[in-house]
């Protein structure tokens, strides 16, 4: 063979090579990006994070940094997913499942945490049923979040047209507790620990829990991108595996949680201990516990208008991450 044509060989060889090694580069992630909500639901990722294990966990994959953003409600934040600025949602099952059905690339690895909500209602007035609703203003998360679709369901249950016997508002967490105490709206339906916040302060009291409304019902869920379940399986696999030694971690000791917690949102840690002794909620991490509530959430809010058509189980989940890392204990 010429030397010519050995040379202009070794030229399209390292070429080839550079094109290869750019491609695999495009691959790497080095930071990932992780959206959550200040409740006491997802006390879980927060003490990963105030513990380090995040970024110590996931280092030996090539994350060096682990960027967090803190969204009010659940729809800001899939609005930010589905722009592709998270990686990492704490986010309710049903504001995941209007992303999902409006085409967001992601799957429910697992579960966070059932119930935990609670309908507060001012002191003044009387309860003996949900009738006793009818007129009232309400007010919860907005649109398709879990806690609107929760109260609308229960109210359809109930006799009570969401439309027109009560008056629902969508808020944040601060705006809603804020309402109720400055006499703005009736009654509010919120995640914990609002509820005792509220309580706390002599504004409301507990009347129904989620629970009630739906028993064991799926609330907050981890849910992961498409690009990082197909692109890097490996760590997927470590994030289920942190976030399920941060939920092991916060059962066995309740009471560090809720200072984490407090230390992270500035609330009276007391206030959240207390929250903690009453909600009806409580952590969990494997998807068996979720999915048919999860999958009703789909009809549901199918039959709400929210989304287009019910998604089955296979369109929500991939729960496969979950079982290797229980398989490999």
């Amino acid at each position: 063979m010429r030397k010519s044509s050995i040379f202009i060989l070794a030229l399209l060889l390292a070429a080839a090579i550079f094109v290869s090694g750019c491609a695999d580069n495009e691959d790497e992630v080095t930071e990932l990006n992780f959206g959550y909500q200040p409740s006491t639901h997802q006390i879980a990722y927060m003490t990963a994070y105030e513990k380090g294990w995040w970024q110590e966990d996931l280092a030996p994959y090539g994350i060096e940094k682990i960027n967090e953003y803190q969204f009010p409600t659940g729809a800001p934040e899939m609005q930010a997913m589905m722009a592709g600025d998270l990686d990492v949602a704490y986010v309710g099952a049903a504001p995941a499942i209007t992303a999902l059905s409006g085409g967001l690339d992601a799957k429910i690895i697992e579960p966070v945490q059932i119930n935990g909500s609670s309908l507060v209602l001012r002191p003044e007035y009387e309860y003996e049923s949900p009738e006793d609703l009818k007129g009232l203003k309400i007010a919860t998360f907005p649109t398709a979040t879990i806690q609107d679709t929760l109260l609308r369901n229960w109210l359809r249950e109930n006799g009570l047209d969401p439309e027109k016997d009560v008056t629902i508002v969508g808020m944040t967490p601060g705006d809603a507790v804020t309402a109720i105490s400055a006499k703005q709206v009736d009654a509010v339906f919120l995640p914990h620990p609002s509820p005792a916040v509220i309580e706390s302060d002599g504004n409301g009291r507990t009347i129904v829990q989620s629970g009630e409304m739906s028993p064991n019902h799926a609330c907050c869920v981890l849910l992961i991108s498409g690009k990082l379940i197909r692109d890097h399986p490996d760590v997927v696999e470590q994030i289920v595996k942190t976030h399920i030694k941060a939920t092991e971690y916060n059962l066995e000791n309740q009471g560090e949680a809720a200072q984490i917690y407090s230390n992270k949102t500035t609330e009276n840690v007391e206030v959240i201990k207390k929250s903690l002794e009453e909600w009806d909620g409580t952590w969990i991490t494997d998807p068996e516990l979720i999915k048919d509530s999860t999958v009703e959430y789909a009809n549901v809010q199918y039959e709400l208008n929210y989304t287009q058509k019910p998604l089955t189980e296979e369109e929500i989940f991939d729960t496969s991450f979950y079982e290797k890392a229980v398989s490999e204990e």
